[in-house]
């Protein structure tokens, strides 16, 4: 034993006197955790929009108030016909044109029936069906501020309560899959050249003459990167308290094992890439390639699994983040226990095991 803790010392001083790669490391989450939080997000705030008002009365100008004194929409410029639609379009700066016709308000009054056209860039489909679904809103409140306490005859209305994120800030969606990105990329890319590197630079031949065995050398790669694995899952996880408001309404103790045997389910499979590669660089582009890739893809981080083609979904059942995010939702969001959390847990324990059995048989006991 005394031996194995030596080599796991030795190991803790290679990556402590490589300095590119602490900074690397340490420095990717704080970047990605800020990235992800302020700059990519599915929030809308204060789109340039244009309008065409050719009533040009008080309910007009009212309405075009209420848009305005949202957070949501900042009226640029006031067309004058049509023809001028096209063309500011073009420009890019505006995303939303809202149109007004004649008589307005006379025809909600009277005719019990008025029109609001909205015109949006397609370019961007998400970006216009959340202006859309924004200026829609807007339009159905100012409509209830007219009719006041006038009741139709059968009226269905809609009570809608956001659970979980009633602010629905996207930062809450951001954080658990930066988590998860950071520590499979990190924690399984580092790791795939631990081995390699050791072909690399022959030191290959110590290894095998020292009398530790496979299982041991594996272990004492796999210890220093599961410490700092766990330091950086509670750098993001005190970022996005501090910097997002991102609350953890489970247990904190439960959230931060969860982290740990995650990080241990992304060494695994580091180790199993360095086992069967020749070379730092091809370590590095399959980690990239085979992880990077299906953790962003088809973990439900950015794009929703249930609008995908059923081969895909049943394809992100094998994808390790796939769990985990659904495991940080459960437990930062909805306050989940261990009870709720059993079957991804489970998944993410037998995934390990099976990474680490297959590791160990292909590690070769001689050099090729």
């Amino acid at each position: 034993m005394q031996q194995f803790f030596v080599f796991v010392r030795k190991e803790c001083y290679h990556i402590f006197r490589d300095k590119r790669t602490l900074l690397i490391l340490f420095g990717m989450p704080l970047v990605l955790i800020i990235l992800f939080g302020f700059a990519i997000t599915n929030e809308i705030h204060h789109v340039q929009i244009a309008v065409l008002d050719e009533s040009r009365d008080s309910y007009s100008q009212r309405l075009v108030q209420k848009m305005t004194a949202s957070r949501y929409f900042t009226v640029s410029r006031y067309l004058t016909s049509h023809k001028e639609i096209e063309t500011t379009f073009r420009q890019g700066d505006v995303k939303l044109v809202v149109v007004i016709p004649h008589k307005f308000g006379h025809a909600f009054h009277h005719e019990r029936k008025a029109a609001v056209q909205l015109l949006t860039d397609a370019s961007d489909p998400n970006t216009a069906t959340t202006l859309i679904n924004y200026a829609t809103a807007m339009i159905m409140q100012y409509q209830q501020e007219l009719t006041g306490e006038v009741k139709l005859p059968l009226t269905i209305t809609a009570d809608v309560q956001m659970v979980y994120n009633p602010s629905l800030k996207g930062v809450f969606l951001f954080v658990p899959g930066v988590m998860t990105l950071i520590l499979m990329l990190v924690s399984a890319m580092m790791t795939s050249i631990t081995i390699t590197r050791e072909k690399e630079l022959g030191t290959m031949e110590i290894l095998l003459v020292s009398p530790l065995r496979p299982v041991m050398i594996i272990a004492g790669k796999v210890v220093p990167y599961i410490v700092l694995s766990f330091l950086i899952a509670l750098i993001i996880l005190a970022m996005g308290a501090w910097v997002f408001a991102m609350p953890v309404k489970g247990s904190l103790l439960l959230l931060l094992l969860e982290c740990i045997l995650f990080g241990v389910t992304a060494l695994s499979l580091g180790i199993l890439i360095s086992s069967v590669t020749n070379s730092q660089q091809t370590a590095m582009m399959m980690s990239l390639m085979g992880l990077m890739l299906p953790t962003i893809l088809l973990s439900g981080f950015v794009f929703p699994l249930e609008s995908m083609p059923k081969p895909l979904q049943l394809l992100a059942n094998i994808i390790p983040a796939k769990w985990f995010n659904i495991i940080l939702k459960d437990v930062m969001l909805k306050g989940a226990g261990l009870r709720q959390v059993w079957l991804p847990t489970l998944i993410l324990i037998g995934m390990t095991v099976c990474f680490l059995a297959v590791s160990i048989r292909k590690f070769k006991t001689r050099l090729s």
